[in-house]
């Protein structure tokens, strides 16, 4: 696995739950293959990745959140050639609030609750927040793919802190 992915052996990710409630074990192999392999390959294995861990493009689950920092890690690392799918799924990862919505029309007394998975969105939404550095960098890349990409999860992640801020500020006015 080389210098990036080293700690992809301290996940347990057979434990995880990954889309429609299947195991987590292939997302390992998944993001060697989008590591070290030609472009074409890498992005397969991107968007098999994006089917486990992103379930549609924007349901995320157990297994995003530890899945994020070695998807930010690929992002950085020079020798990838799918950043730009890295990217995109980051940026997947990052808007996808299907949990929250879903908790928020649950919670009229149905009885279903969806605290775990709601609680996936946030870690996995703060994993993202914690690449922003290495985005801001890819935003000066040379492949115009990858600095579109770039720019375009940052003003994802610009355009939450904004929302989040003004409904903060709403509340402390009421």
């Amino acid at each position: 696995m080389g210098v990036i992915l080293k700690d992809l052996q301290r996940v347990q990710w057979t434990r995880l739950q990954a889309a429609g409630g299947a195991s987590a074990r292939a997302v390992p192999a998944l993001l060697s293959k989008a590591a070290w392999s030609d472009r074409d390959t890498a992005r397969v294995a991107v968007d098999e990745l994006g089917d486990l861990v992103c379930e549609l493009g924007f349901v995320v689950q157990e297994a995003t959140a530890p899945s994020v920092p070695f998807l930010v890690e690929l992002a950085g690392a020079p020798h990838v050639l799918c950043k730009a799918d890295v990217l995109e799924l980051l940026r997947k990862i990052f808007i996808g609030r299907q949990w929250s919505a879903a908790s928020q029309a649950f919670s009229s007394g149905t009885g279903i609750h969806l605290a775990p998975q709601v609680g996936w969105e946030a870690a996995a939404q703060e994993a993202v927040r914690a690449g922003q550095h290495v985005f801001e960098g890819l935003t000066a890349s040379v492949d115009p793919d990858v600095a579109q990409a770039a720019a375009k999860l940052l003003q994802s992640i610009e355009e939450d802190s904004r929302l989040s801020a003004e409904a903060k500020e709403r509340g402390t006015n009421k």
